[in-house]
């Protein structure tokens, strides 16, 4: 068989739903490596939370971070980073308009950044609850330009944010609700997606779009999945998803799905 690059999301994909990569997974993900083919997180999420589970993995791959605006490798000097990254003066004019968008937490990040500010306790995940002295985001401390900013919202505020955002940085930001129960928008800079991550990937490695399997369950994973030769949802992915892959894993990320399916696909040993 070609060698493939296999890239996997992380949250409802890779993960089960306590965030946590089942035995089963880290095994064959590891037989998938050891018979050849490349294996390579692209994720949403900042490469703050996801170095762990790259090394728990014990990839030695680029990782893909920020929906493809980050990719570099973990623990290194590489020559072939990049990041993309958009004008600062976007968060600055959140911040300065905040109480009018309905807006409760904005955290702007990079690969060595992460600020935020919030008016209120907001649960969203992937924040820590409370935020050091050197953390708080202002006009003084955002002194580089972010790769992403995240912002919660008042659920009734979401459409007037996004539909702000269209209207005043249309040419530079891409905005997207998360999916799920928080009332979250993400920014991203404009036309940057995970299929941007799994290109470079793929061109780093010499391997043809053909050769590339790509699995996923939501909709930031729709540019990735559309990418790749070989696109898979999840069996928990959202309808769209579900639509535009060429194949649905029969086991959902509780039930070992991707590991699953990859089994079977690679025609790997039980």
């Amino acid at each position: 068989m070609e060698r493939k690059l296999i890239a996997i999301d992380l949250d409802g994909t890779t993960l089960n739903a306590a965030a946590e990569i089942a035995p089963r997974t880290k095994a064959v993900l590891k037989e998938a490596r050891a018979a050849g083919h490349i294996v390579s997180i692209v994720t949403g999420r900042p490469n703050r939370i996801s170095a762990n589970i790259y090394d728990e993995l014990g990839l030695d791959s680029p990782m893909i971070n920020f929906n493809g605006s980050l990719g570099y490798l973990p623990h290194q000097d590489w020559a072939d980073e990049y990041q993309y990254t958009f004008n600062k003066e976007v968060a600055f004019d959140l911040l300065t308009h905040r109480e009018e968008l309905g807006i409760n937490m904005i955290a702007a990040e990079g690969k060595n950044l992460f600020l935020a500010v919030r008016d209120q306790p907001v649960e969203v995940g992937f924040f820590p609850s409370v935020l050091q002295a050197n953390q708080i985001l202002n006009q003084k401390t955002l002194q580089e330009n972010p790769t992403s900013l995240t912002v919660a919202v008042d659920r009734g505020h979401q459409e007037h944010l996004l539909s702000y955002l269209q209207h005043n940085f249309a040419d530079e930001i891409d905005a997207a609700p998360w999916g799920g129960p928080n009332s979250v928008v993400e920014l991203g800079v404009k036309g940057v997606q995970k299929a941007t991550g799994v290109e470079f990937l793929a061109n780093h490695y010499h391997i043809a779009r053909k050769d590339i399997i790509a699995f996923g369950d939501e909709h930031n994973d729709t540019a990735m999945i559309d990418y790749a030769g070989w696109g898979v949802a999840m069996q928990n992915a959202t309808p769209a998803i579900k639509a535009l892959a060429n194949d649905i894993t029969p086991l959902d990320n509780d039930h070992d799905g991707l590991a699953t399916y990859l089994q079977d696909y690679l025609k790997l040993a039980e």
